[in-house]
């Protein structure tokens, strides 16, 4: 019998995703919205922290296990930002358009284009969980100032992954799914909680 999970996100995709992955290990995810649990503030500097933070929220508020996940694209030049300020890059409200203009205006003068999606998976048991899990998972690409592809989200018109010649938007579900960040990370986490 699947236990149910709260996944802290109330995004469908990520939904999808996890959800066919979590139930290789017996879980149900469930979205927070269906619990009606507003999203937790992310005031920290790291991936681990805000996902803890939001973990630890979404378990408190349901009484449920609960899944994370912080992440964001990382860009060298730029000493790794926008890194957790990815979806709010160029300010509120969140726009994926205008986070990639200011993206490409603040590398326009930088050579160097490398970056990097990061994600961190933050597993609880229960709010106060002492020991909870955690993976993660870093997808190395560099960006590009014209975007090319129709799927995807974010940056992912502008992450080129160099030894496909194809950005992030360009690949198929199955495709992002078996190299991103996110995948590597869930296919971590899954491990650990076999």
């Amino acid at each position: 019998m699947s236990r149910t999970l709260v996944l802290a996100s109330n995004n469908a995709g990520k939904l999808k995703e996890f959800s066919q992955m979590l139930a290789q290990v017996d879980f149900e995810v469930r979205p927070q919205g269906e619990f009606d649990v507003p999203e937790a503030d992310e005031p920290y500097l790291t991936f681990v922290e805000n996902a803890l933070t939001k973990a630890r929220h979404a378990s408190r508020l349901t009484g449920l296990p609960a899944l994370a996940d912080d992440s964001g694209v990382c860009v060298n030049a730029l000493n790794g930002a926008p890194g957790v300020l990815s979806a709010r890059y160029a300010g509120e409200p969140k726009s994926d358009a205008e986070n990639n203009r200011k993206l490409i205006a603040d590398l326009a003068s930088h050579a160097d284009k490398s970056a990097y999606y990061y994600c961190v998976l933050v597993f609880v048991r229960h709010a106060d969980d002492p020991q909870p899990v955690i993976a993660d998972g870093r997808w190395n690409g560099r960006i590009i100032a014209e975007a090319r592809g129709a799927g995807g989200f974010g940056y992912d018109p502008y992450f080129l992954l160099e030894d496909l010649n194809k950005t992030a938007a360009e690949l198929s579900p199955a495709e992002k799914n078996a190299l991103s960040h996110r995948g590597q990370a869930l296919r971590a986490l899954v491990e650990k909680l076999r």
